[in-house]
Order: structure tokens, then sequence, then C-alpha cells
């Protein structure tokens, strides 16, 4: 069945540095966008960040622009987010999304806390 499992989440420091992993399983991963999606409590699910099936640069939110670099991998089927500079606002569970033709897939979230 289709899969897709985040990690490397935790709880950081500010100004440290984390990276999210996410593997992806049961469907045409390297057919698919790739993104990473975040929601802070009380808050709307946002877009973090995505990149083309065929990876590349990437698009992202204002907020994390210089920040955080997405990567995927297709021979593994990953997906990654690099973190740095983090700041208390980027605290948030973290969720991976893969997308095509109006299909979703998402994994179940990885928490990222940053705080002193």
């Amino acid at each position: 069945q289709v899969q897709l499992v985040e990690s490397g989440g935790g709880l950081v420091q500010p100004g440290g540095s984390l990276r999210l992993s996410c593997a992806a399983s049961g469907f045409m991963f390297s057919s698919y966008i790739t993104g990473w999606y975040r929601q802070a409590p009380g808050k709307e699910r946002e877009l973090v960040a995505a990149v083309s099936s065929a990876g590349g640069s990437g698009n992202y939110a204002d907020s994390v622009k210089g920040r955080f670099t997405i990567s995927r991998d297709n021979d593994r089927n990953m997906v990654y987010l690099q973190m740095s500079s983090l700041k208390p606002d980027d605290t948030a569970v973290y969720y991976c999304n893969a997308q095509r033709l109006g299909v979703r897939f998402w994994g179940q979230g990885t928490q990222v806390t940053v705080s002193s």
C-alpha cells in the first residue's frame, strides 16, 4: 500500500539545524511532485517547500527561503528537507506530501520543536 514515512524531527535550539527524511513506497514515486508542509498549533497546514518529479532547486515559502533546502533521491524513493537557522516560529508538525494529477498522499507527520 501507499506509504510516506517521515523521520528526523525533534527538539532543537534556535539557530540549530535538522534534516527531515521521508521514505516513499507503494506508488511510482519518480512521477510525483513531492513537498513538505507544516502545521503549527491553531494554524492551517502550509506549504514549506516542493520539488518537481525530476528534482531541481525547488520552490519555497518566503518564510523559509535561504534557510531550508528540499531534495529528493528517485533511486531511493526519498525526499529530504534540510533545515538550518531554525527559529521558534518553525515549530510545527511537518508532513511529507506527494501529488500528481489531483492525487495526493500524506505521511503521518513528524514534530519539530525549536526552543531553548
